[in-house]
């Protein structure tokens, strides 16, 4: 499994929110090799956040240890991969952003194929991009997002 600064293990029950300091960011999918490519392309969030707020990369191999990190941990932003499975990325968003109260990080979905954003946007996503996704779009939509949420918060 590729090492990332900073990096929580999949798993984790709801309740509390752990102590991360910094910027959360929850990486799903069952490949720990998209994972990847989504922490490196996302990376340049940590310029945004400044050197005084780290980014703290979460992963989870699927759409149910997503859900779990995401309430237990309360990251900001969550990448999901879609992910053919009952608990996928839609599921995962839909779930999160369903709740009451909703979950208040922003949630960004890649998609296998254009025709799936009627199902991003029903989930409740707040951005969703087609593969292969442009790493510099990506980067630039969480770094918005991450901005917004921070703005929200003030």
């Amino acid at each position: 499994m590729p090492s990332h600064p900073g990096k929580v293990a999949s798993g984790g029950r709801q309740g509390c929110p752990a102590r991360i300091s910094g910027v959360k960011i929850l990486l799903v999918s069952a490949d720990p090799k998209v994972r990847e490519t989504m922490a490196l392309t996302v990376r340049s969030v940590q310029r945004t956040a400044g050197p005084a707020e780290p980014v703290q990369f979460l992963e989870a191999s699927n759409g149910e240890r997503g859900i779990s990190l995401a309430w237990r941990h309360l990251p900001e932003i969550v990448v999901a991969d879609e992910i053919a499975s009952r608990a996928g990325a839609f599921a995962l968003a839909r779930e999160l952003k369903g709740a009451a109260p909703p979950f208040s990080g922003k949630i960004v979905i890649l998609l296998e194929r254009s025709q799936d954003s009627w199902l991003a946007a029903w989930s409740g996503a707040d951005a969703w991009f087609v593969k292969p996704v442009n790493p510099f779009e990506l980067a630039d939509t969480v770094s918005g997002l991450l901005d917004a949420s921070q703005k929200e918060a003030v």
